[in-house]
């Protein structure tokens, strides 16, 4: 009810605005301490993944919180992690605006935001002022302004500033809203980017005493043969996991809307099935190699579970969230645990 009413009200501003002002309000009142009010929901199974303990199955997907402003506030929401950025080495605008639009009557998302973030080195400036001791992702990718031939640069620099505070580190090559990115998931582009990252993975572990593991988030917007080789690729240089997935250019499901024609990326309700078939197919590829992360139009409990069943083993939620507060993650746990007793 409360969230309702919030939401309600945030809903008649712009929706850029709308995202600031409640990312500054829960940064406000995790540091009064009144965080600590909010109940999270209890989860009793807590899961393994990536050689990582989560409280629980779902989490926060990158992009609300670019910056890690409201790490706390969001975490007392009961999410079992939580995932900031996208980050980029030097801080950048994003796009012109508006660049964010919201279709309510589909429970979607355009956004075409562009990797809009403070810089790599600011981030950690203020996850450093957060008390959250949780599983933390960061997910990090390569400025706009830097060549596709230089990407793995921008890379390996977030790497290197990131492995440290991380829990887990994402890499994003899927974004449809960085010209040029998401040829970074294909062919020798990619089998490059892995091979620079293992690499630089297995220098880091040694030299923090630590082994941080290594997501990389793919969009859903592939035939089935490419899923099958970007797979492969995830086999061969035994990342640590796959989230599918990201935002998609389809418009399928919102051609009513008059803001179909926005640039940008989709999110939200009309991504659920496009995600899920995503997930059976790379769960079939890659055959227990690495673990997968579903992402993508969970807007209730059902879909959560669906993805699990599709072969997830964790889910993150960001749209569904905006539409529907914290009964979304009530909702996305007591059905995954609907699910496990089922399948017992």
């Amino acid at each position: 009810m409360l969230y309702d009413l919030a939401r309600t009200l945030m809903f008649r501003l712009n929706a850029e605005t709308a995202h600031e002002l409640t990312l500054n309000s829960l940064s406000i009142a995790a540091s009064l301490g009144l965080d600590r009010l909010l109940s999270s929901p209890e989860w009793s199974h807590p899961v393994d993944v990536m050689g990582i303990r989560f409280p629980n199955p779902v989490g926060l997907a990158a992009g609300l919180d670019k910056n890690g402003i409201a790490v706390d506030g969001l975490a007392a929401m009961g999410f079992g992690f939580i995932e900031v950025g996208t980050v980029t080495p030097r801080p950048q605008p994003g796009n012109p605006k508006p660049r964010l639009f919201r279709i309510p009557e589909h429970q979607a998302i355009i956004n075409r935001m562009g990797f809009n973030n403070a810089g790599v080195d600011q981030l950690l400036v203020n996850l450093q002022q957060s008390r959250y001791k949780g599983v933390l992702g960061i997910n990090i990718g390569k400025n706009k302004d830097t060549p596709n031939n230089r990407a793995n640069d921008d890379y390996l620099l977030c790497l290197r500033k990131v492995y440290a505070r991380a829990s887990y580190i994402t890499v994003n090559v899927s974004s449809p809203n960085t010209p040029g990115l998401r040829t970074l998931q294909f062919g020798e582009s990619l089998n490059s980017l892995l091979d620079a990252l293992k690499t630089e993975q297995a220098r880091l572990a040694k030299l923090h005493g630590r082994y941080v593991p290594i997501a990389v988030k793919i969009a859903p917007d592939m035939e089935e043969e490419e899923f099958a080789l970007v797979a492969s690729s995830l086999k061969t240089y035994e990342m640590d996991a796959v989230i599918a997935t990201n935002t998609t250019l389809s418009r399928d499901g919102v051609e009513d809307s008059p803001v179909a024609a926005e640039a940008g990326g989709l999110s939200g309700k009309p991504v659920r099935s496009r995600s899920t078939t995503a997930i059976r197919v790379l769960a079939r590829e890659l055959n227990g190699a690495l673990p997968i992360i579903g992402v993508g139009g969970i807007c209730e409990g059902f879909d959560a579970a669906e993805k699990i069943e599709a072969g997830a083993s964790l889910v993150q939620i960001y749209t569904g969230f905006i539409y529907h507060g914290p009964a979304l993650i009530r909702d996305a746990l007591k059905e995954i645990s609907m699910l496990h007793s089922a399948t017992r």
